[in-house]
């Protein structure tokens, strides 16, 4: 296994900011791929964690570095389209070869943040790695025979490595580095002007700088693939990203399937929520990260996210076609339904394991998985498949309705 590469990270903020400054530098591609086929196959896979070793030392094959184990990762996920699909799953498409993968998802946390005495390293070196082995390592084909193409959104230690957090390095200008988030940001939104790290923290770096980039500069896009709408999303859907979604579903039929990718689960962190208390900004007493718009109805980072909870469910009752939420940040494996505080919402969610902060996977590498994902508009049903690489076997199936919700 080689061991080369650098880079950096991008931003989060500080205060609620006018939707009009968070729309400018977000983008949408509804004019996408025409419906071309009746099925769509992605890959989804969070929190890759640059920057930190497992825990367990060489318990993976000798492994333990963030760029040892997400490359062995690569290394078969590239293989994944010879691979047969279990025949008694009763999902989509079994019992045959997986075949084309129609693009990759990666659903943020692409380095680990770099705070503390830990000897983390920073997010620049981080991005290096992860270009080495997602972007140019990566050799699944479409059913185009091109080059799958890879979707990114960032997660929160990605914007916090860029807008501050409240342990050193980085509760001081000089300890930004934006780099992986402007990078991802490059990538997904495509700017006439490439953004920099120096332009988003500012070319004498500053806090409040990073914080306003942040805000202005969320990363949201979407895509149309085969007869489903796919929605990517910075973090979580706060009031913000809503605003955003609801203006990129105008052109989107209310019976077309939506699909959700963002990184917090739907029952989002409070910690991740803007700090309510004194000037609203990152501090060591409060904690809170600011990393949405929604400044937290709770002043301490114990308490629910129930308020913030209730508003999304409210904003999701107007879109019953967003059937389908996918999710990081827990690092944990499965699919499980969200009904909200009030148990009055029913909506299937995918989360997915992290190579190296795994719940169950970091201690036991039989665990380690990514999501094979089979959607078919004509029979109107999703299947979501665990590959367990590290043992190249099949693990959970779940198989959901692409129709509208009924809650």
């Amino acid at each position: 296994m080689e061991v080369k590469k650098k880079i950096s990270i991008f931003a989060s903020l500080v205060a609620v900011v006018a939707v009009s400054v968070m729309m400018s530098g977000c983008g949408s591609d509804s004019s996408a791929e025409p419906a071309a086929a009746a099925q769509t196959q992605l890959i989804f896979t969070s929190d890759a964690h640059y920057g930190i070793k497992r825990p367990a030392v060489g318990v993976f094959n000798g492994y333990s570095s963030g760029f040892q184990v997400n490359g062995a990762m690569i290394s078969v996920m590239n293989t994944i389209s010879d691979v047969t699909t279990p025949c008694n799953d009763g999902g989509v498409n079994a019992c045959q070869n997986v075949g084309p993968v129609d693009f990759v998802v990666e659903g943020g946390d692409i380095a680990n943040r770099s705070e503390g005495a830990t000897g983390n390293q920073n997010a620049a070196t981080s991005w290096a790695q992860f270009k080495a082995d997602y972007i140019d390592g990566l050799t699944l084909k479409d059913k185009g025979g091109k080059q799958s193409p890879l979707y990114i959104i960032p997660g929160n230690h990605d914007v916090s490595n860029a807008i501050g957090y409240y342990k050193a390095p980085l509760n001081a200008p000089a300890g930004l580095d934006a780099t992986s988030y402007v990078q991802i940001y490059n990538l997904m939104m495509k700017p006439a002007t490439a953004m920099t790290t120096a332009t988003f923290v500012g070319a004498a770096p500053s806090i409040s700088t990073a914080a306003a980039s942040y805000a202005g500069n969320r990363v949201f896009y979407s895509k149309d693939v085969n007869g489903v709408h796919y929605v990517f999303i910075t973090m979580w859907p706060d009031s913000t990203a809503r605003t955003w979604i609801d203006n990129d579903l105008k052109s989107v039929s209310a019976s077309t399937p939506v699909l959700l990718f963002t990184h917090d689960q739907p029952d989002i962190e409070t910690k991740h929520l803007t700090n309510p208390n004194g000037t609203n900004d990152i501090n060591a007493t409060d904690k809170f990260e600011n990393l949405v718009t929604e400044v937290s109805s709770s002043t301490v980072i114990t308490g629910t996210s129930t308020t913030e909870q209730k508003a999304l469910v409210a904003w999701l009752k107007t879109h019953k076609n967003i059937v389908a939420y996918f999710h990081g940040n827990d690092h944990i494996n499965g699919t499980y339904t969200y009904t909200g505080p009030d148990n009055d919402i029913s909506l299937n969610v995918v989360r997915v394991d992290s190579p190296m902060k795994g719940s169950l996977s970091a201690t036991d590498p039989s665990k380690l998985a990514f999501k094979v994902v089979t959607v078919d508009v004509v029979s109107q049903k999703l299947t979501v498949r665990d590959y367990l690489w590290n043992t190249r076997r099949w693990g959970t199936t779940a198989t959901f309705s692409l129709a509208p919700r009924a809650l």
